[in-house]
């Protein structure tokens, strides 16, 4: 049997920019499909509640903001568990130390999913809007093609669906929640 795969997007999507790893995650669940399949999770701010995954899958893919003032707006990171856990790392937002502590309990831990964080600078994370800056629009198709080739490192087949749902569509679905779409959240 293959590795167990999660994908989890997490922040908050009613403060911009710090919802882009929801909008990510949510966009690839709409857009693609995986084989073997993987599992798409809507993290949001549970923070120790994501812990149980980080237990059951092998392989974790978080995708996130970063606050990074060595990295301009829009730059993508992409850090391992080992990155998390030697300390150097600078945690601002709450999302950031939950998942570095988050870590830190697991790898006490027998099991362990392998965990990459895949982040991006924010524009604008204190703006009350579903929405997304223009600065991280700018580099919204490299962010997605970033997570999709990590997803394919891992040895899975993906397959995009003939109708695509855009972006502003799936902004759409957050900001309004009671819009049908095709497979929940």
């Amino acid at each position: 049997m293959g590795k167990k795969v999660a994908l989890i997007g997490s922040g908050n999507a009613f403060f911009k920019d710090e919802g882009v790893g929801l909008y990510g995650a949510k966009y690839i669940k709409e857009n693609y499909t995986f084989t073997p399949e993987i599992e798409i999770v809507d993290g949001g701010t549970l923070g120790f509640k994501l812990m149980p995954l980080l237990q059951e899958f092998d392989e974790v893919i978080i995708i996130n903001t970063a606050s990074d003032e060595s990295k301009k707006i829009g730059d993508i990171s992409i850090k391992t568990t080992d990155e998390f856990l030697d300390g150097t790392l600078i945690k601002k937002t709450a999302n950031e130390v939950e998942i570095a502590e988050m870590l830190q309990i697991c790898s006490l831990s027998e099991a362990m999913a392998e965990t990459t964080v895949i982040s991006i600078v924010p524009s604008d994370i204190i703006a009350v809007e579903v929405a997304l800056s223009s600065e991280t629009k700018e580099v919204w198709n490299e962010y997605i093609t970033t997570v999709i080739s990590k997803i394919e490192s891992l040895g899975i087949k993906v397959n995009k669906m003939d109708k695509e749902f855009s972006l502003d569509e799936i902004l759409d679905i957050f900001a309004n929640p009671s819009i049908e779409h095709s497979r929940g959240f």
